[in-house]
């Protein structure tokens, strides 16, 4: 049994609200891919999606996803840096606000005679204008977190890719049906923590790290798990936590309990298990006494003068 101060439940935010519909927002996009199937890359295409934030580790994911499936060259880059002297077929941008300067910036530099698609769940936005729009504004957000509108752009992808998420989706009602101070509780107060994955897990692990850091200014690190022996192994000890979003590297749990540093691990699917941290993020921002939905220093879009 825990301690009374540790069975308290996640206090209301638009966070814990908007992580809560993530199972259902994912099925529903199956019917939403499909719809829009004629927007999305073909296999073969040669494609380069870009986003800012929590939206480029999405297409960092969609981009291991489909080169994985052998369905074609697929690059992610930063709308604020991208490289588009190379030659693609089609782009994706991925904008939750439909306003940040970055993104708009870089689409008015593509190419006019290549298609262009943008996913966004903001109406009436300028990037609505600029490329040819999935909105998905039933899963936009109050908080400046972003969680169910990536995500949900994620399993639009991955239902388009060909994948079945019934399974994911199943298990991330399992994940939010637990008593999350309970099945939380080995990370909730841990010092640090280092998220690792392989695959499209790395870049979730990126948004793993981000999201702690965000909600609850928490010190956290993300790398590929095969380099995670390569030198950030060196701060693991007793106290800290390593949480792998997927398959581990043969060996590597081995070489972490030597640390002595906590292992979070489940065999599941590293977007429901992203579901675990979003739940994560808002119980350490009550432990705190944050507000989740207005972390220091963020606002909802970045716009630059």
């Amino acid at each position: 049994m825990l301690p009374e101060a540790d069975r308290i439940s996640i206090p209301a935010s638009h966070l814990a609200a908007e992580v809560a519909t993530q199972p259902d927002d994912w099925a529903r996009a199956e019917a939403t891919a499909a719809a829009h199937r004629h927007l999305l890359p073909v296999s073969g295409e040669r494609v380069a999606v870009l986003g800012c934030g929590t939206s480029l580790f999405m297409a960092r994911a969609f981009a291991a996803l489909r080169e994985s499936d052998g369905q074609g060259l697929t690059d992610a880059w930063p709308a604020g840096e991208p490289r588009l002297a190379r030659s693609y077929d089609r782009y994706l941008v991925i904008c939750r606000s439909g306003t940040t300067t970055e993104v708009l910036d870089a689409i008015s530099t593509l190419p006019e005679d290549i298609p262009r698609t943008v996913l966004c769940s903001s109406a009436g936005t300028p990037v609505l204008d600029l490329a040819d729009p999935i909105l998905l504004d039933e899963v936009d957000e109050h908080s400046v977190i972003q969680t169910r509108f990536a995500t949900t752009t994620l399993a639009l992808l991955r239902w388009h890719l060909g994948e079945d998420l019934r399974p994911v989706v199943g298990q991330a009602r399992v994940a939010l049906a637990e008593n999350a101070a309970e099945t939380l509780a080995n990370v909730r107060h841990a010092e640090q923590i280092s998220f690792v994955g392989m695959g499209f897990a790395a870049a979730l692990a990126d948004e793993a790290a981000l999201k702690l850091r965000e909600s609850c200014r928490f010190w956290t690190e993300s790398y590929l798990a095969t380099e995670y022996r390569h030198g950030p192994i060196s701060i693991a000890e007793p106290g800290r936590a390593v949480w792998a979003l997927g398959p581990l590297p043969p060996g590597l749990t081995d070489d972490l309990r030597a640390t002595g540093a906590h292992i979070e691990h489940r065999g599941v699917d590293p977007m429901a298990e992203l579901v675990r941290v979003h739940r994560l993020c808002a119980l350490r921002a009550a432990d705190l006494g944050l507000d989740p939905d207005h972390p220091r220093n963020l606002a909802r879009s970045v716009i630059l003068s």
